[in-house]
Formats: structure tokens, C-alpha cells, sequence
């Protein structure tokens, strides 16, 4: 556990920066911290090349866009030379032709129809979803698709979205958890604990790279009902 998990995140965005990663980000105050640190630590992200885990069904200058934040935290503060190439999800053209816009744009990038990226970055709800992957929901078992729609959120605000899908986060090279606060404590536990089964109650339990790392930045708020390390 960390006293604040946003600096070593924000290391390792910029160290995937600097190695002209396939980065995936999320939304969130907590990762918009990391992302302004990220800018701050490397100017350089012009070999990189940003994708997202999900977005709101919303236009990408609305206060609720995923889009927007990074832009706000990380892309504006980039000198032009720096700047990565940039794919978002057009998720303001509704939830599946957004997300039939981004299965596009994404095969297109890879050449495969479950693409292989090299860090992605996730938040955890209070309800154990990731993404935009909500409990008992059908999309958890999408497997032949990279991008989903969802018509309804099961977490607010409760706008349709657009997410990758499982199959997508278990096949990324890095998959790290960037988690704050007291009030995902019992998710965390639910998905984290070290003698849990994976569950569509709990969706950030699925979430096991089949060859690539699973890292968890916990503050001790998110930690505190995990056991603890001897």
C-alpha cells in the first residue's frame, strides 16, 4: 500500500512514454493526478500512442468525457512536438457505433481483432466494475470483440457508454490498477483478496492477464481490508 499511489503511476506512464508504448487511460481524480505528474516527469510522449478503456456518451469537450480530462491533464501540457498520437472513442456518436468506430480504428492499429496493448491503465468502482464493465452485465462475456456498447451504466452518471472489452484487458502486456479511497475498500477486497474467485458480481476480479502483469497501486484507505503482508 502507498501513502499516494498517483506518483509511482505517474512514473510508469512516463516510462511507457519514453518507450513509444500502446498506453490505455481511464478517467478519474485520481489518475488525473498521475497523468499532470506524468506530463510534469516526461515532455516527450511522441512515440507513444494513447487509447482508452472507456468513455462516456457524451461530446469530448463535456465536463464528463474521459477524453477531456486527459486532454485537460496530460495532452495540454505537452509542447506540440511532444504530443502522442491519439486515438478516443467517438463515443458522442452513441454507444455502438462508437464503439463499431473504435473495433475499426483498433484493427486497423493491430491487424487483429483482440489487440495486444501494452499498458492499460484502470479504476476500480465501488462496485467492482472496470471500465465500463458493470456487475452481471451482459458485455462481461463479450470474447470476439475489442469495443462494446454499454446502453445502460450500472454506476453514475448513468449515461451509455463505449469500453473495451474483457478480452481486451486480459490480453494487455500490463494491466495496473490505480486505486484511492476508503469507499473502494470493499471492492478491492472483493476483487483483490488473495483467496477470491472471479465473479461478474465483481468485475474487476476477471481482470487476469493471461500473459502480462497485474500491478495494484492502493492507497492504505483502499487497502484496509486486505490482509496484511507478513
Amino acid at each position: 500500500m502507498l501513502e499516494d499511489p498517483a506518483p509511482p503511476c505517474a512514473e510508469m506512464l512516463a516510462d511507457a512514454a519514453r518507450q513509444g508504448s500502446h498506453i490505455v487511460l481511464t478517467g478519474g481524480s485520481t489518475p488525473k493526478r498521475a497523468y499532470e505528474e506524468a506530463a510534469r516527469l516526461e515532455q516527450d510522449w511522441s512515440r507513444a500512442t494513447l487509447w482508452w478503456s472507456d468513455e462516456r456518451c457524451v461530446p469530448p469537450d463535456d465536463e464528463l468525457s474521459n477524453y477531456g480530462l486527459v486532454r485537460e491533464s496530460l495532452l495540454d501540457r505537452l509542447p506540440d512536438e511532444g504530443s502522442p498520437q491519439v486515438y478516443r472513442m467517438p463515443a458522442e456518436r452513441g454507444p455502438h457505433v462508437g464503439a463499431d468506430d473504435y473495433e475499426r480504428d483498433m484493427r486497423a492499429a493491430f491487424g487483429e481483432q483482440i489487440p495486444r496493448l501494452d499498458f492499460l491503465l484502470l479504476g476500480l468502482g465501488p462496485d467492482g466494475h472496470v471500465a465500463s464493465l458493470y456487475p452481471g452485465q451482459e458485455t462481461l462475456d463479450v470474447s470476439d470483440r475489442a469495443a462494446v456498447g454499454v446502453e445502460e451504466a450500472g454506476w453514475k452518471p448513468y449515461v451509455p457508454r463505449v469500453s473495451l472489452t474483457m478480452a481486451v484487458l486480459n490480453a494487455a502486456r500490463r494491466v495496473v490498477f490505480l486505486i484511492a479511497g476508503e469507499d473502494k475498500a470493499e471492492a478491492v477486497e472483493r476483487c483483490f483478496a488473495p483467496d477470491v474467485e472471479p465473479s461478474h458480481e465483481a468485475p474487476g476480479s476477471l481482470v487476469r492477464p493471461a500473459e502480462g502483469d497485474l500491478i495494484l497501486l492502493l492507497d492504505e484507505a483502499a487497502a484496509s481490508r486486505l490482509p496484511a503482508r507478513a
